[in-house]
């Protein structure tokens, strides 16, 4: 059975952690690098590892040290619509974001332990009051993962808005 680390991504990360975001938005979503949609995994950096308050982390595989998994968490609320952007505003808001596992290493509770990971860095922030995320109905395993951490708030065609408890 394979054995997986976590981490805090490292500038030698991003190449694979982008490779496997990539992947994702192009196999599971379908619908390939959209600039408005997916600048932030372009410029990890920028979005994820300078800023204090953001974080983007790496599930590996210790056998040979392969980036099998990310997760990343922000400040920026959502955008819209209005009443969902004021209900979690910007700064005060944790986002839980890019999420995403290599299907040959799913089911393995690697999802489940960055998300972990990443509420524990939110609660560190006494800043943050919420955490919030979105989720696209179909993404392979995320509506189950995040029914059984938070509450559903919101649908809409494709996307399902969620609320994960933070405990500080």
């Amino acid at each position: 059975m394979r054995s997986y680390g976590i981490r805090v991504a490292t500038a030698d990360d991003l190449g694979e952690a982008r490779a496997v975001m990539l992947d994702a938005v192009y196999r599971d979503f379908g619908t390939g690098y959209v600039p408005k949609w997916h600048e932030d995994i372009i410029d990890l950096t920028g979005f994820y590892v300078a800023p204090d308050r953001h974080v983007l982390l790496v599930a590996y595989d210790e056998a040979d040290g392969a980036i099998v998994a990310t997760g990343a968490l922000d400040s920026r609320g959502p955008r819209q619509p209005q009443w969902l952007a004021d209900r979690y505003p910007d700064g005060e808001t944790a986002q839980v974001r890019r999420v995403y596992v290599r299907p040959e290493h799913r089911r393995r509770g690697l999802a489940g332990r960055l998300v972990g990971e990443l509420l524990d860095f939110a609660a560190r922030d006494d800043r943050y009051r919420a955490v919030y995320l979105h989720a696209y109905r179909h993404s392979p395993g995320a509506l189950d993962l995040w029914r059984t951490l938070g509450k559903e708030i919101w649908a809409e065609d494709d996307v399902v808005h969620f609320e994960i408890p933070l405990v500080p």
